[in-house]
């Protein structure tokens, strides 16, 4: 009698014909999945632990730092070798050697070698999809161990891979909030200044400056900091000033940025050609700025060379030695700046103000009783304008002196000390020389006068 289970085209049975099936699926399914499985690790990986994505901000409203957040919930204790092997299967094999050592020195507990080796990671162009998750999920569960400056130089640079502006500043002022402001005060200005930073990029203005403001009280009081911390602060206050349109602040501060920075190396080719350009602008339209001589010898002008903008390098020399000539020359081209052609007659004054001045300094310190008609030849104004632009130069504390209205003339006693370039330097020498001549003929002179007395 034949077994009903039997197969009618084999001797194996049917149940075991089944059972061999059922394996071959579960195989396949087993296979499946674990590419199913390995494709969501990635996405798990490649999706923050902070949930950033689910923070919305409108292109029309920006947070105020009252509405932001500054606590970020604290994630769960490290297991080390889980997140060790979970970056291993989710990241490019370039990357796993950063975490195979990670993972040794945080083990032997060596802080100061696994911080180098974080600044490695975060500073590899491939680390950039990682980078939060990275400093969230495993530098977050031992960032009291380290050096407290050194992490906030890691969490900004881990910020400006998060693009919601709201999801920034909850990143970045939950930092704040774990840095101890009285024992780590260089850390804690360094970290206010990138906070003021990215509200001024997303058009907090109001905010930028509060935090400037309170990052500046305790960084005037410290001493020896380091200089990426002046950097930073100053940065944000050049930047500032120029969202605010105020160009003597801006001026300096942006000067104080560069004094803080290796131009060469830390600015790109178009950072350097912007802050040239700006810096220029600045110094034209800054009602306070007579003096170009150290924007002149800064090496950031040479990004300007054989641009759209060498014209701005000349006309800085231009307004530096007071050349009126040179200055109408260059006028036609200031439709390229539109700012510069609305402002016109200030220009028009700044430039006889810089001929003043220059005119002065030529001269000897017992040669500076001028009359208004040899100033008006100086600036090319009628000389019906000339008392006024004397007074200008007075209340601007360019020059001191007084005026002789009865004989038109005015006596300078004093210029305004300036930064003078080399041309400005040689001529001093010569004049120097001049004085150390005449000293020797006074000396020959009384020396026969002396040995009679003697």
């Amino acid at each position: 009698m034949t077994d009903p289970q039997s197969s009618s085209t084999g001797s194996r049975p049917r149940w075991q014909s089944i059972h061999y099936l059922a394996v071959l699926f579960l195989k396949a399914l087993v296979k499946q999945g674990q590419i199913i499985a390995t494709t969501l690790l990635r996405l798990v990986w490649h999706r923050t632990t902070l949930n950033l994505g689910h923070v919305s901000c409108s292109e029309d409203t920006m947070p105020s730092s009252t509405s932001v957040p500054v606590e970020l919930p604290k994630p769960p204790k490290l297991d080390l070798d889980k997140f060790i092997a979970t970056a291993l299967s989710a990241t490019p094999v370039e990357l796993h050697p950063f975490f195979e050592s990670f993972g040794k020195l945080h083990t032997r507990k060596l802080w100061h070698q696994l911080t180098l080796k974080l600044y490695e990671f975060f500073d590899h162009p491939l680390s950039r999809p990682f980078r939060v998750n990275v400093f969230e999920q495993f530098v977050r569960d031992f960032e009291s161990k380290l050096n407290q400056l050194k992490l906030v130089e890691m969490g900004t640079k881990v910020s400006k891979e998060i693009d919601n502006p709201q999801s920034q500043l909850l990143f970045l002022n939950s930092i704040l909030s774990r840095i101890d402001a009285e024992k780590s005060q260089e850390a804690y200005v360094l970290l206010l200044a990138n906070i003021a930073y990215a509200k001024l990029v997303y058009g907090d203005l109001e905010g930028t400056k509060t935090d400037m403001d309170t990052a500046w009280k305790t960084l005037d009081r410290l001493e020896g900091v380091d200089t990426a911390v002046n950097a930073s602060y100053y940065k944000v206050a050049a930047d500032y000033y120029k969202a605010k349109a105020e160009y003597a602040p801006y001026y300096k501060h942006s000067l104080l940025y560069l004094a803080c920075v290796d131009v060469a190396t830390d600015l790109t080719s178009e950072e350097r050609l912007l802050r040239a350009h700006d810096l220029g602008i600045s110094a034209f339209l800054g009602d306070t700025i007579y003096n170009f001589g150290e924007l002149l010898m800064h090496p950031i002008l040479d990004a300007l060379d054989n641009t759209q903008y060498d014209w701005i390098k000349k006309l800085l020399f231009t307004f530096n030695e007071g050349n009126i000539g040179k200055f109408e020359a260059l006028a036609p081209l200031f439709p390229q700046e539109p700012i510069l052609e609305e402002n016109y007659p200030f220009l028009r004054q700044k430039i006889c103000l810089m001929a003043l001045i220059e005119s002065v300094f030529k001269r000897n310190a017992n040669d500076r009783t001028m009359s208004f008609q040899t100033i008006a030849e100086e600036t090319r104004l009628p000389v019906d304008e000339v008392e006024h632009l004397i007074m200008k130069a007075l209340s601007l504390k360019l020059i001191r002196g007084s005026l002789d209205q009865v004989d038109q003339k005015a006596r300078i006693t004093w210029v305004q000390p300036r930064v003078l370039s080399r041309a400005q330097i040689g001529e001093l020498a010569t004049r120097l020389g001049a004085w150390i001549d005449k000293l020797g003929s006074v000396e020959q002179r009384m020396a026969p006068h002396v040995s009679a007395a003697a």
